[in-house]
């Protein structure tokens, strides 16, 4: 297995800016592999994608110098194991919201005598040798587990004690939602900052990588100054509806009302 990227990233003391694909097609995940991002992340929770459409966005990005991950819809052996057979570099799983459950992702993603991952890399281990693969996989896959609730939250020094994850990826929506407030990306909330310093905090003590989903460059750069070490870039079809309104807005303000 090739060494992963984002690990590389991360040792020379950078945060990683990570692309979002909720759309299936290889085509727009190739356009997105060539934007200077240094991980592409297919989300199979709420995005449209499922597994085919994963691949064919692996296959497309293949390529270019990015690493490939997924969120996956939930923390479940079948999925995990698939998505990194299908070749995902890193695996981002919702809903943690226990040390128990941390754990049973690390069994689930990792080999013997780490975990309990089944043997059968069908893509990921195509470019190697039989067995390289499998020989490397433990150290050079991230696992990042959803920290996202309230429950999350209150058991955080637990689960990020737990041995095997590479960080935590914050939900800003669900999070807030799990407070009681509106569902939204770049929160400003003092109590829900409060929460953001701590984990960083608390994964700085352990070497751990925090990562955090935010809405475009202006909440990013917030976030790495906060000291988050992986920041997403809303996604592709929100970077598109953006970008769109935008242009289409500025036609018809400047054409004087003949649009």
């Amino acid at each position: 297995m090739a060494t992963n990227n984002v690990k590389k990233v991360w040792a020379s003391g950078k945060a990683v800016v990570n692309a979002w694909l909720a759309i299936p097609s290889g085509f727009s995940a190739e356009v997105i592999a060539q934007c200077g991002f240094d991980s592409v992340t297919v989300d199979m929770q709420h995005g449209v994608q499922d597994y085919l459409s994963m691949v064919q966005c692996f296959q497309a990005m293949n390529g270019h110098p990015v690493t490939p991950m997924v969120r996956v819809p939930w923390n479940e052996p079948g999925i995990i194991g698939k998505v990194l057979d299908g070749g995902a570099y890193g695996v981002i799983c919702p809903m943690i919201n226990t040390p128990q459950e941390a754990k049973n992702l690390v069994q689930y993603a990792k080999y013997p005598p780490k975990g309990t991952r089944s043997n059968g890399p069908i893509r990921s281990g195509m470019y190697g040798s039989a067995g390289s693969y499998q020989q490397t996989a433990n150290d050079e896959i991230v696992l990042l587990p959803m920290m996202e609730t309230k429950t999350a939250v209150e058991n955080m020094e637990s689960i990020l004690d737990v041995e095997g994850i590479d960080g935590v990826y914050i939900g800003p929506s669900d999070l807030g939602f799990s407070y009681g407030l509106v569902p939204k990306l770049d929160r400003d909330e003092p109590e829900i900052l409060k929460i953001y310093e701590k984990i960083v905090k608390e994964c700085g003590k352990r070497g751990l990588n925090p990562g955090i989903h935010c809405s475009g460059a202006e909440g990013a750069v917030r976030a790495i100054n906060m000291g988050f070490k992986l920041v997403t870039l809303s996604n592709e079809s929100g970077l598109m509806m953006t970008y769109a309104k935008m242009q289409v807005n500025q036609t018809r303000k400047d054409s004087g009302g003949k649009a």
